[in-house]
């Protein structure tokens, strides 16, 4: 299923900039239908730099995602409606992610995870060169601001099974399945 045509918010957000370090830039922001909700699509000076589910866990505040602008995001929801299709198994998109030299590095790491494949945070960690590191690993995983698109949903618990996911353990079921890496639960399973 593809997403829909960028719109703006139904509620009125204020023209505000993201955090201290984004003072001087322009951020402005869409809503875009896709299978898994609503998802709030964010840009800063025209780079995106946040992809954000209904409810989800480090959602930064509405007024920070700027005035509502569809025009930034073409590409982006041309590559998003591509992976909902399954015609897409990589992203090519330039990102403005914010965070910790940590958290990049991490981040980098998650999109080196292949389509269809799955890393443990221990994984991650020693791919870092830090192998005791799986929480703060996992810390930072939590604080990605381009989900789907930078694929932390991929990550998973050491013993195989589905561990916190910002956008909700159903997402994520949702994301690996549909990509591949997980087998549908059985109907009376739960994800917890």
């Amino acid at each position: 299923m593809a997403p829909t045509t960028p719109t703006t918010a139904t509620t009125p957000t204020t023209a505000t900039t993201a955090t201290t370090a984004e003072r001087g830039r322009r951020v402005v922001h869409t809503v875009i239908d896709s299978p898994y909700g609503p998802l709030t699509l964010v840009a800063t000076d025209g780079t995106l730099s946040g992809l954000y589910m209904v409810g989800q866990r480090h959602r930064p505040p509405e007024e920070t995602f700027g005035e509502p602008d569809p025009r930034p995001f073409h590409e982006v929801v041309r590559q998003l409606g591509a992976y909902f299709d399954g015609e897409l198994t990589e992203f090519d998109l330039p990102l403005r992610m914010n965070g910790t030299p940590f958290q990049r590095e991490v981040w980098g790491q998650l999109q080196r995870i292949p389509y269809g494949e799955t890393r443990s945070y221990g994984e991650l960690a020693e791919l870092l060169g830090k192998p005791g590191a799986s929480r703060a690993v996992g810390l930072a995983n939590g604080k990605n601001p381009v989900g789907i698109i930078v694929p932390c949903h991929r990550v998973i618990g050491s013993t195989g099974g589905l561990t916190g996911y910002g956008g909700g353990l159903d997402r994520k079921q949702r994301l690996l399945v549909f990509e591949g890496a997980a087998a549908e639960p059985p109907a009376t399973a739960t994800l917890f």
